[in-house]
């Protein structure tokens, strides 16, 4: 997670995590997920929009893949979530938003039953509650969480 913040920023480190991430060759459904945030990290960076794009399609390819291997990974799934949160809508890339929601929320809501570490939801309902992106029972559910 901390790779994923800092290189949203800094577009040296971005560049760093796209290089690393595009060594993985395997098959684990979160560093899959990372590595399709490194690619849509990177469409943030670059001034092209045809890259942008380029970028964009390459981050949703390989979170299919993480998807596909894992249909009920939360952080997979807020990853995700979290990416295509920031694509425009008019660009028509941002089709699991609520599928996404509904699978990472499920999994947080039953925190700390669901496995998921306490820093790891942490993280998510920060994010969640900072870009307003709850309905205002999820808001009162998501802050009650005992983190």
């Amino acid at each position: 997670m901390n790779y994923y913040q800092t290189a949203a920023k800094d577009e040296a480190i971005a560049k760093k995590f796209i290089s690393l991430m595009d060594k993985y060759q395997g098959n684990d459904p979160l560093k899959l997920g990372y590595k399709a945030v490194s690619h849509a990290i990177m469409a943030k960076h670059v001034w092209s929009p045809i890259n942008k794009i380029k970028y964009l399609r390459q981050s949703a390819a390989v979170f299919e893949q993480a998807v596909a291997l894992d249909k009920q990974d939360p952080e997979v799934r807020f990853l995700r979530f979290s990416i295509e949160n920031y694509i425009p809508r008019y660009l028509n890339m941002s089709p699991n938003l609520e599928e996404d929601k509904k699978v990472f929320m499920a999994a947080i809501l039953k925190h700390p039953r669901s496995g998921i570490s306490s820093e790891t939801v942490k993280i998510m309902r920060d994010f969640l509650l900072r870009k307003d992106l709850l309905t205002e029972q999820e808001q009162k559910q998501v802050a009650k969480l005992n983190l």
